[in-house]
C-alpha cells in the first residue's frame, strides 16, 4: 500500500470514528451534548485537517495501528499548551474596541442638514449615511432611555434626558424629537407648546416626504412619555446654552475693558 493509500485509509478510519461519535452524541440528553461540544468541534477539525495532510508511511501506519486514532489525537491535543484562551481574550478586547470606536464615530458625526438627493449631487453621500446612522442610534437611545427610566407610572425625565444628551449632544437630540413631533402633529398626547417648538427646528428639504425620516420617529414608547421627555430635553438644552454663553463671556480677553486714561504731562 503506497503513501496516498495509507493516508486515505487513515482519513476514512477517522471519519468513520467521528460518525460513530456523532451518532452516540445525538442520543445523549442536552446537558451531556453541551458538555461534549468542544470535543466534537475539535474532532471535526482534526478530520478536516487529515483530509489535506500527507503523513509518511511510518506515521500513517503508527496511527492506523490504534483502534481509535481520532480519539488518540484529540487526547494529545488536549494536553498541549495552546494560545487558544489568548486568542479568545484578544477577540473580546478587539471586538470591544471596534464597538467603542464605531459608537464614538456615531456620537461625533456632524448632523447632516440636507437631503439624500443633495448629498448624492454634491458627493457627500458618506457624510449623509454616517449622520443617518447616528440619527437612528439616537432615536433608539431615546426609546431605551424612556423605557429604562419609567417605573410605577412615573418617568424620571432628568435621568432619561441626561443619558441621551450625554451620548449624542443637543443638536441631534432636538432634531430627532422635532421630527418625531412633526410626524405626530395630530396626536393629542403631544402638547401644543412642543408642537410649536418642533416647527422652529430646521429640517432637510425632503423630511416631510422621504420614508427614511419616518424611521427616525420615536415610536417605541407612549407619545405622552415622549412629550414629557421633550419638555425636559428643551429645558436641559436651554440651560446648557445659557451655561455655554456665560462661560464664553468669562473667557473673553480683558483687552475689551476700557483702557485707563493716560496721565497728562505737566506743561513746561
Amino acid at each position: 500500500m503506497n503513501t496516498n493509500d495509507l493516508n486515505t485509509t487513515l482519513y476514512e478510519k477517522m471519519s468513520a470514528e467521528q460518525d460513530r461519535y456523532r451518532n452516540w452524541l445525538k442520543r445523549q440528553p442536552p446537558e451531556e451534548i453541551l458538555h461534549h461540544t468542544y470535543e466534537y468541534t475539535v474532532r471535526e477539525d482534526i478530520v478536516m485537517a487529515m483530509e489535506q495532510l500527507e503523513l509518511t508511511d511510518t506515521q500513517a501506519k503508527a496511527l492506523l495501528d490504534s483502534p481509535t486514532p481520532l480519539a488518540d489525537v484529540y487526547r494529545y491535543f488536549e494536553k498541549l499548551e495552546t494560545g487558544y484562551m489568548d486568542v479568545v481574550r484578544d477577540s473580546i478586547e478587539n471586538r470591544a474596541d471596534d464597538v467603542c470606536k464605531a459608537q464614538e464615530e456615531l456620537r461625533s458625526a456632524p448632523l447632516y442638514p440636507h437631503s439624500a438627493a443633495y448629498a448624492s449631487e454634491h458627493g457627500e453621500t458618506a457624510q449623509y449615511n454616517l449622520s443617518y446612522q447616528a440619527n437612528l442610534a439616537c432615536k433608539e437611545a431615546v426609546e431605551q432611555a424612556i423605557s429604562a427610566h419609567y417605573a410605577e407610572n412615573r418617568l424620571d425625565t432628568e435621568a432619561a434626558v441626561k443619558d441621551v444628551l450625554d451620548q449624542f449632544g443637543p443638536e441631534r437630540v432636538q432634531f430627532i424629537l422635532a421630527i418625531t413631533i412633526r410626524h405626530k402633529d395630530r396626536d393629542g398626547r403631544i402638547s401644543q407648546d412642543n408642537k410649536a417648538w418642533a416647527k422652529t427646528i430646521p429640517m432637510p428639504e425632503d423630511s416631510g416626504a422621504s420614508r427614511h425620516y419616518a424611521y427616525l420617529v420615536v415610536d417605541g414608547v407612549n407619545p405622552g412619555l415622549t412629550d414629557l421627555f421633550t419638555r425636559q430635553a428643551r429645558k436641559a438644552m436651554q440651560e446648557q446654552q445659557k451655561s455655554s454663553v456665560l462661560q464664553k463671556l468669562k473667557q473673553e480677553p480683558s483687552a475689551r475693558k476700557p483702557a485707563a486714561p493716560k496721565k497728562r504731562e505737566p506743561e513746561r
